[in-house]
């Protein structure tokens, strides 16, 4: 968080006073006019407030903090005007560009009060964010863990789909990538509600029954319902539901968000079928000539960023240890299998704590082998990486 405070406004001599008048209460910086203000911000920022006179030549009042908003969302923003200005401030207000506005000149109490509000809301709102970011990376975690302990099948392929989806939104410099990721790590989350025979039969690439196949195609839709009541989340669940879906262009409403989720779900599918073909052993250039092929209006630097992809290679450091010896922050660089054939741990699954539990609990009854192939965490960072 940032108290920073910045007046912007085109005439030097004002700004100078402004800052005479509150430099010992606050961290005042200043720019002449909007565009002055904006490269400020990007090269000097965040602040946590914004004041801006309404009437400046070239850019506004009204169209700088429209801009402010856009660039720096939790940034509060302020507008000194005029008494003939006052009917464009309320309305800047009801549109929500606008925290408060105050009318030209502005005594110091007034000015100080206004900004101390005005930095108490800057505080509140990053705090806000903060909890919530942090919430859902806790609860992207859990899904993730009870995914990985329950399904290692279904786990090892959302991990590798991360990897593809990752890559992709690196190579078209996508904004919220997060969400993308996120996407790509919940996207098999549906799948702990089906038989582990269905899933082996799969992610390796063998005929499913009618039954099966019903089932699996069900599985993106358990995942939304899943999904969609966590804050945040809603346009990620979208992206998981449509995962199998083509997405027709009258879908296209030109609407800024859901753009995005339908780019998420492409990006999704794409991911989804390359990994199938190369579970199967085509080549990547094989699936991304399929793919292109397949999804119609598929963006081709998607595809060529898929066929770009090296594929994945164990670490250096790579050994065999005992079950007992293991740690937390390894990753296992062979699938875990009971002596019965059952998958316990997936190849590529970092070691947590419950995974750790769950390893000495069938070791213990002697269900899986005395030891395992690992590598240490940057290793498989690196690699994936690649």
């Amino acid at each position: 968080m940032s108290d920073k405070i910045l007046f912007v406004d085109d005439e030097p001599i004002l700004l100078q006073g402004y800052q005479r008048l509150l430099r010992k209460e606050f961290q005042i910086s200043t720019a002449v006019g909007g565009t002055a203000a904006l490269l400020l911000m990007k090269h000097e920022g965040p602040f946590g407030v914004v004041i801006s006179d309404m009437r400046m030549p070239g850019m506004d009042g009204i169209e700088f903090l429209r801009r402010v908003r856009k660039a720096a969302p939790h940034t509060v923003r302020i507008m000194l005007t005029g008494g003939s200005d006052l009917g464009i401030a309320i309305q800047a207000v009801n549109e929500g560009n606008i925290f408060r506005f105050l009318s030209k000149p502005a005594n110091k109490d007034i000015l100080v009060k206004t900004i101390t509000d005005s930095l108490e809301q800057y505080h509140l709102v990053c705090a806000e964010k903060e909890l919530l970011e942090k919430t859902l990376s806790g609860t992207i975690y859990v899904l993730t863990e009870v995914l990985s302990l329950v399904s290692p099948a279904a786990f090892s392929r959302a991990a590798r789909v991360r990897r593809y989806v990752q890559h992709v939104v690196t190579k078209l410099s996508l904004g919220n990538p997060w969400k993308f990721e996120v996407a790509a790590m919940v996207s098999q989350l549906g799948c702990v509600t089906l038989d582990p025979t269905t899933l082996e039969h799969v992610y390796s690439g063998q005929d499913l029954s009618p039954e099966e196949e019903a089932q699996y195609a069900n599985h993106p839709l358990v995942a939304q319902d899943l999904l969609k009541n966590i804050p945040r989340m809603e346009s990620i669940a979208w992206m998981v539901a449509h995962q199998f879906q083509p997405l027709p262009s009258e879908w296209d409403t030109g609407d800024r968000e859901m753009a995005e989720m339908r780019l998420g779900a492409q990006i999704l599918r794409a991911a989804i079928i390359f990994d199938g073909f190369l579970r199967k052993r085509h080549s990547r250039v094989d699936a991304a000539l399929f793919i292109s092929r397949r999804l119609e209006g598929l963006d081709p630097k998607i595809t060529e960023a898929l066929m770009e992809l090296e594929p994945e290679v164990a670490g250096e450091g790579t050994r065999t240890m005992g079950i007992a010896d293991l740690h937390t922050g390894m990753v296992l660089q062979q699938e875990v299998r009971t002596t019965d054939g059952v998958l316990i741990a997936a190849k590529g699954q970092e070691i947590t704590s419950p995974l750790m539990m769950k390893l000495n609990s069938f070791w213990k009854k002697t269900a899986i082998a005395d030891s395992v192939s690992v590598s240490p965490k940057y290793q498989q960072e690196t690699s994936d990486a690649a």
